[in-house]
């Protein structure tokens, strides 16, 4: 992956993001202007790493509406095994493209709509049927939460065991019935606007 020459206009002295664990601790990348880009703030990742210690050494991981990628980079710093980035808007997956460069990263990104990644995919075939952990963020108001859990969640299609850790946010006046996925939480927490939630299959 080489470094590509983006238009100065997308960027902003302010679009940067933070590694904040692990072996690209304190590291700094930037990514450009793009409408809903919102990067999943520090305090936010604390948080969550503080959930998966224990499970993100040697996991499999997907990014779905990966953005910045940082949830996804973050697994990575802190040893994943593997993550795939699933990115609907190209300049902003070739950013992350060119940040995992930086890194010296080996890691799959696909410029591709998220729910059609999902519906043709053959991921559970590369990786033997096992996805560990799940980072979903996806667009705010737009119902991507709920039309990829329903995907992820049919047993039919193999995404989760009883093991998937899935992780979520979404905009905290929403409110949802886990309970029809058949997942359970795990975690949750609140922070300003936003509620962050780890779950797992309700077997």
């Amino acid at each position: 992956m080489s470094r590509r020459n983006l238009p100065k206009n997308k960027h902003s002295s302010n679009n940067t993001i933070r590694i904040i664990g692990g072996e690209w601790r304190s590291r700094k990348l930037s990514f450009i202007d793009a409408e809903g880009l919102r990067p999943t703030p520090d305090r936010i990742r604390e948080t969550l790493f503080n959930w998966l210690q224990g499970y993100i050494y040697g996991a499999n991981c997907l990014d779905l509406f990966a953005g910045t990628g940082v949830l996804g980079l973050e697994a990575l710093s802190r040893g994943a095994s593997q993550v795939v980035f699933v990115e609907k808007n190209k300049a902003v997956a070739e950013q992350l493209e060119d940040n995992l460069a930086l890194l010296k990263a080996e890691a799959e990104v696909h410029h591709a709509d998220a729910l059609a990644f999902l519906n043709s995919s053959n991921i559970m075939q590369k990786w033997g049927g096992v996805l560990d952990i799940i980072f979903l963020d996806p667009p705010y108001r737009k119902g991507l939460l709920e039309k990829s859990l329903t995907i992820l969640c049919d047993q039919e299609k193999g995404f989760i065991n009883k093991n998937t850790l899935i992780y979520l946010e979404h905009e905290a006046e929403e409110l949802f019935d886990w309970e029809m996925f058949g997942l359970k939480v795990l975690k949750g927490a609140d922070a300003g606007q936003v509620k962050s939630y780890l779950m797992r299959q309700d077997i």
